[in-house]
């Protein structure tokens, strides 16, 4: 298939664009560089940097490519960043996908799979999250909300509009190769921020309390639900799929990976230790997260495949190979 993948210089992006190209997919890329990195691209998957909030650059990249399929992953992320900038959250990530969805019926895209996430629950009082349950804006931030509204429109610009199929694929603290370290700033993801931490024997900074929970989510095991949702005859009307584990783990339980290669080690001996220490606490972040992926089983036939565990072991594993 002739693919385009927004945001394929990122974190996600670049594992899609990876496995499509290894298929034998003609797989082009968009990615500004904003957050992307030029090192993750593929040398057979050419890039547009073009921003998606620009509709008259991006008609460029879809007159030219023409694609069967759009993996949307291009977004701003990150909780805390959206409080101080909101409006350009907005333009990205709902004007944006707009603007996707625009193109895609115009040039005739097939389907576009939608980088849904998570945040879009907010805070709910029930641990499982089903895509079917109700929600308020109760506790959800800027970057929560633009991410609940890009499936709003994958669903109204969608098949029922005379838009292309679409499906959202609401994804649970996704980690892996390429995923943010402090080298990008004190809002990266925590497994990459304490494996960097580890790598050069510093403490792990722990948000407080450290017992908050959440899913966490093998990027593999996410690239591959990707590629089923692209294919599968069982969605395309706009569908919300939740693609997590089915686990959750507290801060504390990845300390003890990272650093212990178990998950049972009381804090208390870390923090004496000075193996960890307490940062200062982030706004926004809700107290547990944990995925009901049912759906996901159901419409993809899809259940993840590399434990939290595992994938922290392989990320620790590839550091020491490294040095």
């Amino acid at each position: 298939m002739k693919i385009l993948v927004t945001g394929g210089l990122g974190f996600i992006g670049s594992h899609i664009v990876d496995a499509c190209v290894a298929r034998g997919d003609e797989v082009f890329s968009v990615d500004n560089l904003h957050s992307g990195k030029k090192e993750h691209g593929n040398s057979e998957a050419p890039n547009f940097q073009t921003n998606i909030s620009d509709y008259a650059e991006l008609e460029k990249v879809f007159s030219q490519v023409r694609p069967e399929v759009v993996f949307h992953c291009a977004a701003l992320a990150r909780i805390q960043p959206s409080f101080q900038n909101p409006q350009r959250y907005f333009e990205v990530n709902v004007v944006g996908t707009g603007n996707i969805l625009k193109l895609a019926k115009k040039y005739g895209v097939r389907r576009v799979v939608y980088s849904a996430s998570s945040s879009a629950y907010g805070e709910q009082k029930v641990a499982a999250l089903r895509e079917d349950m109700t929600m308020t804006a109760h506790a959800l931030h800027p970057y929560g909300s633009t991410k609940r509204m890009g499936e709003m429109l994958m669903r109204d610009m969608g098949r029922a509009t005379g838009g292309p199929e679409t499906v959202s694929l609401r994804y649970f603290n996704v980690f892996g190769p390429r995923q943010t370290t402090t080298v990008d700033g004190p809002y990266a993801t925590v497994i990459g921020i304490f494996l960097d931490q580890f790598k050069n024997s510093r403490p792990l900074t722990i948000v407080p309390d450290g017992h908050q929970k959440r899913d966490f989510t093998w990027v593999g095991d996410v690239v591959r639900a990707n590629l089923l949702a692209a294919s599968s005859s069982k969605v395309g009307d706009g569908e919300i799929i939740n693609i997590g584990t089915g686990r959750n783990h507290s801060i504390w339980d990845v300390a003890g990976i990272v650093l212990a290669g178990n998950k049972d080690t009381a804090p208390e001996k870390f923090l004496e230790s000075e193996k960890c220490v307490l940062a200062a606490e982030r706004k926004g972040e809700v107290r547990e997260t944990l995925a009901d992926i049912s759906r996901a089983n159901a419409l993809l036939k899809w259940q993840p495949e590399v434990s939290f565990e595992k994938g922290i072991e392989m990320l620790k594993s590839a550091i020491r190979n490294k040095f």
